[in-house]
């Protein structure tokens, strides 16, 4: 059975990371500590090969990658791989959304003028479906979000998105950070 290997990478820190507010669909750019980390990410992957680099399309995504892969594969921008439409939580305290059971109501109703984590689901999907179409046997990066990566928790490692929010890496202490998840995607 052929499989695309998925390497998942989160975006450096950005502007709005270093506040502690929610991004979602807003532009912002990374921090100068966001450019150090990934200039550290390139290092870590030097020896890894990749035959494409898939980000979402937001500043932060795309800074990510193109300093942390520059030379190593072609970048391909995919605005189905952008954060959950926060709508009037945009720019809202991160502590507002952190709390469990306020987190857990956005799994199928939308935030107020937003979107909802499944609508972010049914992108990620659409995107694995194009993966699975154009790339088996391939080595894929993707560089994105928290919510794409939990969608793809979901997805290919069978969580249902309560188990996926719960054991959220961002929300242990310590945080159990790692330069990129391994995910097979099998055809």
């Amino acid at each position: 059975m052929k499989v695309v290997n998925i390497t998942y990478f989160v975006h450096s820190t950005s502007e709005y990371n270093e506040k502690k507010v929610l991004a979602g669909w807003y532009d912002t750019k990374l921090s100068e500590l966001g450019k150090k980390q990934s200039l550290e990410l390139r290092e870590l992957i030097k020896d890894k090969n990749f035959d494409v680099v898939f980000c979402s399309d937001s500043k932060r995504a795309v800074e990510t990658a193109k300093i942390a892969f520059k030379g190593k594969a072609k970048i391909i921008k995919d605005k189905r791989l952008r954060e959950c439409n926060y709508g009037d939580f945009t720019g809202a305290p991160f502590s507002d959304l952190v709390v469990a059971d306020s987190v857990l109501k956005y799994v199928n109703k939308p935030f107020p003028n937003g979107e909802s984590y499944k609508d972010v689901e049914k992108r990620v999907k659409s995107f694995l479906k194009d993966l699975l179409k154009n790339y088996l046997g391939k080595n894929v990066a993707i560089v994105s979000h928290r919510t794409p990566q939990l969608a793809l928790e979901v997805l290919l490692n069978g969580k249902t998105w309560e188990q996926a929010i719960e054991e959220d890496w961002r929300f242990k202490k310590p945080k159990i950070w790692q330069p990129g998840w391994e995910y097979r995607l099998e055809g």
